[in-house]
């Protein structure tokens, strides 16, 4: 009892401190903000590009992999981390800012690589069925299928990792990871170049975070 309230003060004194930071204020604010505004404007970015016409890719690792619905395997990991990693957010003001602006850049791009590589939807596709994303494409009887590049989930599973410090912790968020990435090919909603490249684009995002988070 008398470690858990030593740690609850610890937090609370490392509040204190980055929020006497004018800097940290208004970096916080502004990219909560901003995250707001991504989230209400997500529904009618995603309506418009199922309208469009895309390239049908030829995937190879896909012909391999049967379609199977993995959709609660999937939705029990990546809300299992994302929980974790509010908890810790919580408790840590500098994985708060940095993942809060890595997520803002995060969506940004991937919003821009959507528009510029339109791809139409594997073959044998199975709608991933999450009630919580789901509110984020305009409801949850509404399937999203063709944002594609890059992989949203095995991104933001990624993001996690890289935010968390602890090398438990950041173990099991690789493990998360690599695991999402394999579920969603497994549900054929991705490419293979979608997962990959979301590896590639979550690390240079997540450097960019790191310096505007900085205060």
């Amino acid at each position: 009892m008398e470690d858990k309230r030593i740690a609850n003060r610890r937090i609370a004194i490392n509040w204190r401190s980055a929020w006497s930071s004018r800097e940290y204020r208004i970096k916080a604010i502004t990219a909560g903000s901003i995250f707001v505004v991504i989230l209400a404007c997500l529904p009618l970015f995603f309506a418009w590009i199922e309208q469009r016409q895309g390239i049908l890719l030829n995937d190879r690792v896909l012909q391999l992999l049967p379609a199977i619905d993995v959709s609660i395997p999937t939705f029990i990991i990546i809300w299992s981390m994302t929980a974790y990693l509010i908890y810790r957010a919580l408790q840590d003001p500098d994985i708060f800012i940095l993942f809060l602006v890595s997520i803002d850049v995060l969506f940004l791009v991937r919003m821009v690589t959507i528009v510029v590589f339109p791809f139409e939807p594997p073959g044998n596709l199975i709608p991933l069925k999450d009630p919580f994303s789901s509110l984020v494409y305009g409801g949850t009887d509404v399937f999203i299928t063709k944002d594609l590049f890059f992989s949203g989930h095995t991104s933001i599973q990624f993001l996690i990792f890289l935010c968390l410090k602890k090398p438990v912790e950041k173990w099991i968020a690789l493990l998360s990871t690599l695991v999402i990435a394999v579920l969603v090919l497994i549900q054929h909603v991705h490419y293979t170049i979608d997962v990959c490249a979301a590896i590639l684009f979550t690390y240079l995002i997540y450097l960019v975070g790191k310096k505007l988070a900085k205060y």
